[in-house]
Formats: C-alpha cells, structure tokens, sequence
C-alpha cells in the first residue's frame, strides 16, 4: 500500500494490483509545441491531473542539442514490477530507450526502404495490368 500526501489530502493506491498504476504521457507545452512528461499515475485520475511520479520527458519536436527522451529507466523498471502498465506510446519510448538512437535511426531507414520497394511494385503491376488491358482491347478490335 502507498501513501501519497497531495494538497493536504491522503491517497492510498494499491500497488500490487496492475489495473490501478499506468506509466503515461502528461501533455505540457504551448499551443503546437507539444512537450510530455512521463508519468506513473493511478488510473482513475486525469491525464492532466494528480500523479504519483515523474520518470522522464519527451519532446518530440527536440532540435538540435535539446533533449528529445529522457527516461528513468531504473525507475520505470520498478514501477513495472510492482504492476504498473505502461501506455502504448510509452512502451514504444521505452522501446526506442533501451535499444539507442542508432538503432531507431535504422528502424525508419528500413520502414522507410519498405515502403518505397512496396510503392514501385504497385506502380509496376498497374503498368502491367495496363499494358495487357490494352493489348486485349486491340486484340479485340482486329
């Protein structure tokens, strides 16, 4: 059992249970610039309201030198053990953590590879299926 002290109010959130404890994104930031805090909430409150800890941060709009994710994994990790469920978002984070920049670079190069070869075979069998369309007509003409 934990005991959480927010504005003079006591919280109790039972830890062992994996449906109370979410890992989640908290939206911060101005009017599209969007910047996350990453949180562990009990989930019967907002999304924007009371939390019981702040693991990291995410900027996905980071350029440069700014810090696009930062995360705690130790933290994270403990919070998982005790039952907590992370978001879909934040376990693609969590994801993208573990295994470097590099590798998440070469993910999308290959995502990206992926869809190009997809996109030319397409064009080529409609070409074909045109071709044909077109031979099969005149044949039909003559």
């Amino acid at each position: 059992m934990l005991t959480i002290f927010l504005d003079c109010q006591i919280f109790l959130i039972n830890i062992g249970t994996s449906e109370m404890v979410v890992i989640r994104l908290r939206r911060l930031g101005a009017k599209k610039r969007p910047f996350y805090h990453v949180i562990v909430a009990d989930k019967r409150f907002a999304a924007s309201g009371r939390f019981i800890e702040q693991v990291g941060i995410y900027n996905p709009i980071a350029q440069g030198k700014e810090i696009r994710l930062r995360l705690d994994l130790e933290s994270i990790n403990a919070w998982k053990a005790k039952g907590a469920q992370p978001s879909d978002r934040v376990k693609r984070l969590l994801w993208e953590a573990e295994q470097g920049e590099e590798a998440v670079l070469k993910a999308k190069a290959d995502k990206h590879e992926k869809a190009v070869a997809a996109r030319k075979a397409a064009a080529e069998a409609k070409a074909k299926a045109e071709a044909e369309a077109a031979e099969s007509s005149e044949a039909a003409e003559a």
